[in-house]
């Protein structure tokens, strides 16, 4: 289960007062970047390899300071370096990786300034004292699958055959009259906020897939949790509430 972005987020604030003004690649890139993928909750030795060995495409050996295959190339730099001949020396690298190697984020740094670019070659940069500000950039990394969601009909019979299903199913296992009828309400409200714009687009079903166990054993426990969200005033929840409860 991937961590909550208040806890990335606080992980990132650390790790930038932690490596301010360092400067030199050779003496500090590895412990940076171990430390780095811990902001996310990463083990560095099940996902990365340091220096890995490439075939450029002049057929001499190149070495990738990083690279986690499939989501995340890293080059280093010492400070004052060109970040933008750096990440054509990255898009020299990814030309000898497999297909299914390619990283969806390539980021270049000197330590102090990021350069990130996703698939499209879009660029983001920010520098290190704003990392837990660009968090967010690094869902991949983070473990947060970014879905595309496409047009759904209006709520229809089949909707309404398994709302059925579920009100059997929330009724055998001890709920019933009024308070059953409020959850399945509740519940209702949820699934289709996001088709009147109430709710970011996915919202609710990424908190239930990302959040809960697969056996569905904490489920109750986090409906009620976002329950009681929804109930609170923005301006009254605890300033501490997980991102993706405070919808």
């Amino acid at each position: 289960m991937p961590l909550s972005w208040n806890e990335i987020k606080s992980r990132a604030m650390s790790f930038s007062k932690e490596w301010q003004g360092t400067e030199r690649e050779e003496a500090e890139a590895k412990p940076f970047l171990i430390e780095f993928l811990n902001v996310f909750g990463i083990s560095r030795k099940r996902v990365a390899t340091f220096e890995h060995k490439i075939k450029k495409l002049n057929e001499a050996d190149g070495y990738i300071d990083m690279l986690w295959k499939g989501t995340l190339l890293v080059e280093m730099k010492s400070k004052g370096k060109d970040l933008e001949k750096a990440y054509m020396q990255a898009k020299d690298y990814c030309a000898g990786l497999k297909e299914h190697e390619l990283p969806k984020l390539i980021m270049i740094s000197d330590f102090n300034t990021f350069h990130l670019y996703d698939e499209e070659g879009n660029l983001s940069k920010f520098n290190l004292k704003e990392f837990h500000k660009n968090a967010h950039l690094f869902t991949s990394v983070a473990g947060y699958q970014k879905k595309v969601y496409k047009e759904q009909d209006p709520v229809n019979i089949q909707a309404a055959e398994l709302m059925g299903v579920m009100h059997d199913q929330l009724k055998a296992t001890g709920y019933e009259g009024h308070p059953l009828e409020l959850y399945l309400v509740r519940l209702l409200f949820c699934l289709f906020a996001e088709d009147t714009g109430v709710f970011e687009k996915g919202i609710f079903q990424e908190y239930i897939e990302q959040r809960t166990s697969e056996d569905g054993s904490d489920l109750a426990m986090h409906l009620d949790s976002m329950f009681s969200v929804l109930n609170t005033p923005n301006e009254k929840r605890l300033k501490t509430l997980d991102e993706q409860l405070n919808v």
